[in-house]
């Protein structure tokens, strides 16, 4: 199939002026804290509920089955509804807050919906690290899963509209990179924390969470707005206008105020724009908003994420040895991936980026199956070398899901939407990544006993589905202009029967 029939668009004819500006870096550094306090929360209930201490104060029926229970196959030691409900509370508790979130930033603006993450952040680790009983502790992730979801509706919108076209990858993805710093940094206390003697060091990962979310919930106070939230949100093109002019570093920005102005105008005629996202001309927009966050969950990542300490003491690793596996693979790998993408995200493109990772985390996931399957029994451990053998195919798989679906599942969502829908559009994102990612963490334990070593056949299968999915239907998005993003779904083999011909009516 040829590149035209894919919809391939490049844009070099149509730049808006401006240069990267210390206001917008800044503005975005801030923001993306959301990304850090995501990752962190990722990380850090994997590494707790492989802590002993932890275990033994909530959870104890398992860790008699890990210590004690010799019967029990290795694949279910870990299952357990009331350990999964611990990680997956937080991501209910994201989904309802993610459509409460919607209201408020188109409403109010993106700075107010990042104001409410950064305070349910705080809320949440204060309650997590002081909890005394399994209410406690949920409680503490529910309110967590509140500043997820409004974090994961707001910061990435940010991002989009305050970068320009050429840069808008990068920054976007920005977001993403501090996901992975969040993971690393999440990995890297648990380490230490499962250290301390005691049995307490839980409560420091848990409680750790409020420092990036002081900084985000103080550094929201000074953000700006974005030009495109304000020209929405009033008449007043003047102040737009000067805040475009800040952030774009130049004075002649009249080509970028006309699209925004006259989206604005078209976003203002929008009275229900869930309704009206439903419609045949937004098609492309809502299966992508769908199908992007749930292709995500199932590469299989945030098992990875959640229980790769889990998964090291399956395959016979020791505590710290666990955790030291984690901190390599979802960790320091994940960050360093998803910088290269951070930077070749506008250059390569994002269909390129997505075919690599789809085909490197393929392979990988079918060695690791195999591997267990042919050395893990129900009983018993594997050799030490196989078992860092796999430690090293999870870390190629770490890297190719970290620059490609990684970050480029929640960027293509944020940059399609025109303005009249943008926010409507992004929670059906949120809320369909909260919805697969809950399902996947609440029954992936039992999973992993029922499937076993077939878990990683399961989710492989999957990559292939999405890798075959973009080639067909997703078409380049890299330096179009935001509010000009029609044109490519006009220009596409498939999408341009949906959008053409509603075009040609309207004509």
């Amino acid at each position: 199939m040829a590149a035209a029939e894919l919809g391939i668009i490049t844009s070099k004819d149509e730049h808006y002026n401006g240069k990267m500006t210390l206001l917008v870096v800044l503005s975005c550094m801030v923001a993306a804290m959301g990304g850090i306090i995501y990752g962190y929360d990722i990380g850090i209930s994997g590494g707790v509920t492989s802590m002993e201490p932890f275990l033994k104060k909530f959870f104890p029926e398992v860790r008699t089955k890990m210590k004690e229970d010799t019967k029990t196959s290795n694949y279910c030691k870990f299952d357990s509804q009331l350990l999964t409900a611990f990680t997956s509370s937080l991501y209910i508790a994201g989904l309802v807050a993610s459509f409460f979130a919607s209201s408020v930033t188109r409403t109010f603006g993106r700075k107010p919906s990042i104001l409410v993450a950064g305070a349910s952040f705080l809320a949440g680790s204060a309650l997590g690290g002081a909890a005394t009983n399994v209410f406690m502790l949920i409680s503490g992730r529910i309110l967590l899963g509140v500043g997820v979801g409004f974090a994961n509706q707001s910061v990435p919108l940010y991002l989009s509209e305050m970068a320009l076209p050429r840069h808008r990858g990068a920054f976007n993805i920005g977001f993403q990179l501090c996901v992975a710093i969040g993971v690393l940094s999440a990995n890297l206390i648990n380490f230490g924390a499962e250290k301390i003697t005691g049995g307490w060091g839980w409560r420091i990962s848990l409680s750790l969470a409020a420092v990036p979310a002081s900084i985000l919930t103080l550094g929201a106070l000074l953000l700006p707005e974005t030009p495109n939230s304000l020209i929405q949100r009033s008449n007043d093109h003047q102040k737009a206008e000067s805040m475009l002019q800040r952030t774009r570093g130049c004075e002649d920005v009249q080509a970028e105020l006309h699209d925004l102005i006259k989206a604005s105008e078209n976003s203002k005629t929008i009275k229900h724009p869930f309704k009206k996202l439903m419609q045949r001309k937004y098609r492309p927009q809502l299966v992508m908003a769908i199908a992007m966050p749930f292709f995500t969950q199932v590469t299989g990542i945030n098992v990875i994420s959640f229980y790769a300490p889990v998964l090291f003491r399956t395959l016979g690793l020791s505590e710290s040895m666990s955790l030291l596996s984690a901190v390599m693979s979802t960790g320091m790998v994940g960050t360093g991936a998803t910088f290269v993408s951070m930077l070749m995200v506008d250059k390569l493109g994002r269909r390129t980026l997505f075919a690599i990772g789809g085909v490197q985390m393929f392979v990988s996931q079918v060695i690791v199956g195999s591997i267990m399957a042919a050395e893990l029994g129900d009983i018993g451990g594997i050799s030490k070398g196989y078992a860092y053998l796999v430690l090293i195919f999870v870390c190629v798989y770490v890297a190719g899901f970290a620059w490609s679906w990684g970050p480029l599942g929640w960027l293509i969502p944020s940059e399609i939407f025109p303005l009249e829908i943008r926010s409507a559009g992004q929670s059906v994102t949120v809320a369909v990544n909260f919805v697969s990612t809950f399902g996947i963490a609440q029954s992936f334990l039992s999973m992993l006993c029922h499937f076993k070593s077939g878990i990683f056949f399961f989710f492989g299968g999957w990559v292939m589905v999405m890798t075959g999915f973009v080639y067909l239907l997703l078409p380049e998005t890299a330096n179009i202009p935001i509010e000009k993003m029609d044109r490519v779904w006009m220009g596409h083999w498939f999408w341009n029967r949906y959008v053409g011909q509603v075009r040609e009516d309207s004509d």
